[in-house]
C-alpha cells in the first residue's frame, strides 16, 4: 500500500512538471528567438572606437535623411554670344571709322556744338552715323531686354521674341522721331533748326549706345549684388545723359527760335517722355500677354 501511494505521487508530481513547463512555452511568443550575446573582436571594437569619434560618419548617433534636390542649370551660351556679337560690332565700327569714333566723343564733351569744323565732319558721314545709330537700336533693345530679366518680368516668355520687340519698341520709337523732325522742320521751313536738334539728339544717343554695351555685359553675367550696383550706375548714366540733351537742345533752340522755357518743357513732355512711355506700356502690353 505505501508503495502504491508512492508511486502516485511521483507520477502526479512528474505530470505536473511537465504540465507546467508546456503551459510556459504557450506563454512564449511564437516567433521569440533566444538572445544571443555577440562577442566582437579586438579589431571590430578598434574600428567602431575609431568611427565612432569621427564627425562625418560617427556610427553610434542616429541616420539623418538628406534630402537631395535637382540642381537646374541655365545655359547662358545664348545671352554670351549676342553680346559677344555686339562687342564685335562696336569694335568693327571703330576700326572701319575710326576717324568718326574719335570725332563724336570729341564733339561730345565740347561745351558748344557751333564749333563748325567738327560737327559738319560729323553731319557729311551719312554712312557712319546711320551704321551708329542702328547700334544704338541694338544696343538699347538689349539692354533693355537683360534689364526686364533681371527685374523677373520676362519669366515665361519666350527670350528671342523679347528681345526682338526690345529692339523693334526702340527703333520704331527713334524712327517715328527722326521723321516727325523732318516734316516738321520741311512744314515750317526751319529745316536746318531741326537738322541740328535732330543731330543732339542722335549724338547723344550714339554715346549712350557705346556706354550700354560694358554696363550690359556686367548686368548680364555678374553676380546679384555687383550687378544691382551696375544697375542703378546704368539709371544715374542714362538719366544725366537725357537732363544733358535736354539743356543742349533748350541752348540750342532758344538762339534760333527764341522759344519760351514752357513751350520747350511741353515739346520735351510730348516728344521725349511719352515715347518711353510707349516703350514702357508696349512691353508691360506685352509681357502681360505672354505670362
Amino acid at each position: 500500500m505505501g508503495k502504491f501511494v508512492s508511486s502516485f505521487f511521483l507520477i502526479f508530481f512528474c505530470n505536473l512538471s511537465v504540465f507546467s513547463q508546456q503551459a510556459d512555452s504557450l506563454l512564449l511568443p511564437k516567433d521569440s528567438v533566444p538572445v544571443v550575446q555577440r562577442t566582437y573582436t579586438q579589431y571590430e571594437l578598434l574600428l567602431k572606437d575609431v568611427f565612432g569619434k569621427q564627425q562625418y560618419i560617427n556610427v553610434n548617433k542616429p541616420a539623418i535623411a538628406v534630402v537631395s534636390t535637382i540642381k537646374k542649370s541655365t545655359n547662358t551660351d545664348v545671352l554670351f554670344y549676342i553680346l559677344a556679337a555686339l562687342t564685335l560690332l562696336l569694335a568693327g565700327l571703330k576700326a572701319f571709322f575710326g576717324k568718326y569714333f574719335n570725332n563724336l566723343f570729341r564733339v561730345f564733351f565740347n561745351t558748344s556744338l557751333r564749333q563748325s569744323q567738327l560737327t559738319d565732319q560729323l553731319l557729311q558721314a551719312r554712312l557712319p552715323s546711320l551704321l551708329f545709330n542702328i547700334f544704338f537700336v541694338l544696343s538699347g533693345g538689349v539692354y533693355i531686354y537683360f534689364l526686364l530679366n533681371y527685374f523677373g518680368l520676362a519669366s515665361g516668355v519666350n527670350k528671342a521674341i523679347l528681345l526682338l520687340y526690345s529692339i523693334v519698341f526702340l527703333g520704331v520709337i527713334y524712327l517715328g522721331k527722326y521723321l516727325t523732325l523732318k516734316l516738321t522742320g520741311w512744314i515750317t521751313g526751319n529745316s536746318i533748326t531741326t537738322n541740328s536738334y535732330a543731330f543732339v539728339i542722335f549724338l547723344i544717343n550714339k554715346i549712350t549706345g557705346i556706354l550700354l554695351v560694358p554696363l550690359t555685359i556686367i548686368i548680364a553675367f555678374a553676380q546679384k549684388g555687383l550687378a544691382q550696383s551696375v544697375v542703378y550706375v546704368s539709371f544715374l548714366c542714362l538719366g544725366f545723359l537725357l537732363v544733358l540733351r535736354f539743356f543742349r537742345s533748350y541752348g540750342l533752340l532758344q538762339s534760333q527760335l527764341k522759344i519760351s522755357r514752357f513751350h520747350f518743357f511741353l515739346y520735351l513732355i510730348g516728344a521725349e517722355i511719352l515715347p518711353l512711355l510707349l516703350i514702357y506700356k508696349g512691353l508691360v502690353v506685352f509681357l502681360s500677354k505672354n505670362t
